[in-house]
């Protein structure tokens, strides 16, 4: 029974695959890439490259709705066909029925994760910088101007009310790629010494771990705020994080980084403390691992709907497979916003779509079998 459910699972899957990621490469990418082929002067080549590398991304979209289908239509025409009424009178129930679909659909989760976590964040990239080489886009690999990092210390007042004060300030107003210019730094960490450095230029030591500032002035600040020594250099080394280069170099979007990528990228931007960044990139984060589960729920919506006695052919099936689809990604795209405006964590913004869909899929499924 598995053997034949398998089989008629794959067609329908595989065809879902071609016909969703080719709709969702079309809307995404091709027509903009049309447009620049018109009036930026885009080489074909170049815009076949890019189509190329954001297939991936298309792919992986394709997964959750082609598993959709394939269940869909598969029990839908197992039900119009009786076979499930056949099944059913040997004794198998319903809930064994429809475990061929559960694992296929925990197959095509895996699927899922490999291709957003090893492929679709790469590749992503490389179709922006290829975009932007060919167009001759402005946009670098790293930030060039007004480099702004901050660090905070928390505390607790007499009250016992949390609070946060700024401890260092590092601020440049251009960043080459290997050399910072136009260098400010406050640095108010060390009890009862406040510095402030101004440099002409200065670049990150690797050997050293060490910053290497050059031709600036060294202003020592006393506890009642007046000048206690003013230091000028040609070459000093300072003991500063890396990370105010870190975050200089870090300029790939949401869709170019994997989990570990956004990961490390949080941590920068707890340092500096934007709490909007940072609730937008956790809401980030549990999306991307909460997407390849989508595959689970649509796999077991599709059978339980599909387990339902109708006599329903391919096209109304595919008709209510996009009525699955556009409803689950409305709530997707609204629990987002919600996250990223703070009203939900980032937790519930990002799994609220799956666990509706799962314990909608079980309701209907224990109906089901209860009939």
């Amino acid at each position: 029974m598995d053997r034949y459910l398998l089989r008629e699972l794959l067609p329908p899957f595989l065809f879902g695959v071609g016909a969703f990621a080719s709709l969702v490469l079309a809307i995404d990418s091709l027509m903009e890439l049309m447009r620049k082929l018109v009036e930026s002067g885009l080489p074909i080549g170049v815009a076949v490259k890019v189509v190329f590398l954001q297939l991936p991304k298309s792919v992986v979209f394709a997964f959750p709705m082609s598993t959709l289908l394939a269940t869909l239509m598969t029990y839908s025409k197992l039900s119009s066909e009786s076979e499930l009424i056949a099944l059913r009178s040997c004794g198998v129930s319903v809930y064994r029925m429809v475990v061929t679909a559960v694992m296929l659909s925990l197959m095509v989760t895996g699927l899922t994760f490999v291709f957003n976590e090893q492929i679709v964040p790469a590749a992503n990239f490389e179709a922006a910088t290829t975009l932007d080489a060919a167009l001759k886009s402005e946009r670098p690999s790293f930030k060039r101007e007004n480099i702004y990092y901050p660090e905070y210390r928390q505390f607790r007042d007499e009250q016992g009310n949390k609070q946060r004060i700024l401890t260092r300030l590092f601020y440049a107003d251009q960043f080459d790629g290997q050399r910072m210019k136009g260098l400010t730094i406050i640095d108010r960490s060390q009890e009862g010494l406040n510095q402030i450095i101004v440099a002409e230029s200065g670049e990150w030591n690797p050997a050293e771990n060490i910053w290497d500032f050059y031709n600036g002035t060294a202003y020592l600040v006393s506890p009642d705020r007046s000048y206690r020594n003013i230091v000028r250099f040609q070459h000093q080394k300072v003991e500063l994080p890396s990370a105010p280069l870190d975050l200089a170099q870090r300029s790939r979007d949401y869709e170019e980084m994997n989990i570990a990528q956004s990961l490390e990228q949080l941590e920068l931007e707890r340092l500096a403390g934007d709490e909007q960044k940072i609730r937008k990139l956790k809401v980030r984060i549990q999306q991307k691992m909460a997407l390849p589960f989508a595959c689970l729920v649509f796999g077991l919506v599709g059978s339980a709907v599909g387990t339902i006695p109708q006599r329903t052919g391919r096209a109304a099936s595919f008709g209510l497979s996009l009525v699955v689809i556009f409803t689950y990604y409305l709530a997707l795209v609204t629990t987002r916003a919600l996250g990223d405006g703070g009203i939900l964590s980032p937790i519930v913004a990002a799994w609220s779509p799956n666990v509706f869909g799962l314990t909608a899929g079980l309701f209907l499924l224990v109906r089901i079998a209860n009939r």
